[in-house]
């Protein structure tokens, strides 16, 4: 199922966010408490979880990608879990975990992180958070990387990086459903081991300060468009269905292309036929071409024949997540490692 921010959430707080605080700090109270109380679950080998504070959008799967080809570097067996967010598997009341297959299964089966997580570890989609990792461990992973998770409290976590759009930060800084929080900011970076702003922008500011307050280190990452040549002096129609469409958009930009049309969906958007066409018409119409993200991609495939004739129209703009510090994925690692050492010596 799709899911949509209200674009509210993302401006500064008007008579909307403030009506809605009774709700907002009713949820808060909630989500703090479950956070605080929660029995975590240990595993026998290292956690690492790349969440963030908000709903959506901030670009944790490159970064769990990035992560776990460095863990590959280092001698390591990396494993995603995931709840797999957009598939029929991630929600309900399912409790059987299910190895993703990148070239088998679909998108609305299994949700579309897990299939690009897929094709560089072993992703497992499990809503029970113990017994995916107690799967991925049996098929001989030693290091998990968990992909979001970090407010469900299930699981515990060695290490925990909280990535933050730069150019979004907080939103209006409200809990949901007033805003885009989780929890209050307080109550998270308590389980926060490190800050990763992504991108250029002085959005995240007030998190940097408060996480720097709070002793934890803040690093910087942005996302660097790969395959440019491709994509530098056409004209496209650029649509997405992802978090933070326009992160997309300005990526397309920084490739070198123009977008003359830009369309945004709701995140995790099952796209239909009428939109299919609908797409395709506009670009042919105005003499454009079509591009979209891995992710809008994986959705496509598998569908109809109106979605499948989308997919083979389209050019994908693949980001990668790099980060200012080379050596920045090398120690993230190496903390998980030695926060879960001091874990099994207790």
């Amino acid at each position: 199922m799709a899911s949509e921010a209200p674009p509210f959430w993302w401006e500064a707080a008007d008579w909307r966010a403030w009506s809605l605080l009774p709700l907002s700090a009713l949820y808060g109270l909630v989500a703090g408490y479950r956070m605080a109380s929660a029995k975590r679950a240990r595993v026998d080998v290292p956690v690492l979880c790349v969440g963030n504070f908000t709903v959506g959008g901030e670009g944790k799967t490159p970064v769990s990608i990035a992560l776990a080809k460095q863990a590959k570097k280092l001698g390591r067996k990396p494993g995603f879990l995931t709840r797999g967010h957009g598939g029929s598997m991630g929600g309900g009341s399912m409790t059987v975990a299910h190895l993703v297959d990148a070239k088998k299964d679909l998108s609305r089966h299994v949700g579309d992180e897990p299939l690009l997580l897929a094709r560089h570890a072993p992703t497992l989609v499990a809503p029970d958070r113990l017994m995916g990792a107690r799967e991925l461990i049996g098929i001989g992973c030693d290091f998990i990387i968990m992909d979001d998770g970090f407010q469900s409290a299930r699981l515990h976590m060695d290490y925990a990086v909280m990535v933050v759009d730069a150019r979004r930060g907080l939103g209006n800084g409200h809990v949901i459903p007033g805003g885009p929080m989780r929890a209050r900011l307080i109550d998270q970076l308590r389980y926060a081991d490190a800050i990763l702003t992504m991108g250029e922008g002085s959005a995240a500011d007030h998190v940097v300060r408060r996480a720097s307050r709070a002793g934890r280190p803040v690093l910087q990452a942005r996302l660097k468009p790969r395959g440019v040549r491709a994509i530098r002096g056409g004209r496209f129609l650029a649509f997405a269905g992802i978090g933070n469409p326009k992160k997309f958009f300005d990526s397309v930009a920084e490739a070198g292309g123009t977008v003359v049309e830009a369309r945004s969906f709701p995140d995790h958007h099952p796209f239909d036929d009428d939109e299919a066409r609908d797409l395709i018409a506009a670009a042919e119409k105005n003499g454009l071409q079509l591009i979209t993200t891995e992710k809008d991609l994986v959705r496509l495939r598998g569908g109809s024949e109106a979605l499948s004739a989308l997919a083979e129209h389209c050019r994908v703009l693949q980001v990668e997540a790099q980060f200012d510090a080379p050596d920045m994925p090398v120690t993230i690692i190496e903390s998980t490692f030695e926060a879960w050492r001091e874990r099994i010596l207790k």
